[in-house]
């Protein structure tokens, strides 16, 4: 003998359908949520930042400055500020 009432189910059957559901929509976001968050701190540079001899000589490297400024703005970095 089948134990519903009629031909509902009862408040148990209708709590773990719930429950069910809850699971499945939390697994199912938590999941995507693995999928697409960055991972670990590996975009993130380690040691200290860049000093501005380093930034400078980056941007020559890439081509944004050439040589004449290059050393300009190495020299204005290098001079003593006079008051």
């Amino acid at each position: 003998m089948m134990h519903w009432y009629g031909n509902d189910i009862n408040a148990w059957g209708w709590l773990g359908m719930t429950l069910g559901m809850v699971a499945f929509w939390g697994l199912l976001g938590t999941a995507i949520f693995m999928l697409v968050r960055p991972t670990g701190r590996g975009s993130q540079p380690s040691g200290p930042p860049p000093t501005p001899e380093q930034i400078l000589a980056g941007r020559f490297a890439r081509g944004e400055i050439d040589d004449t400024e290059f050393h300009a703005k190495l020299s204005a970095l290098h001079a003593e500020v006079r008051s």
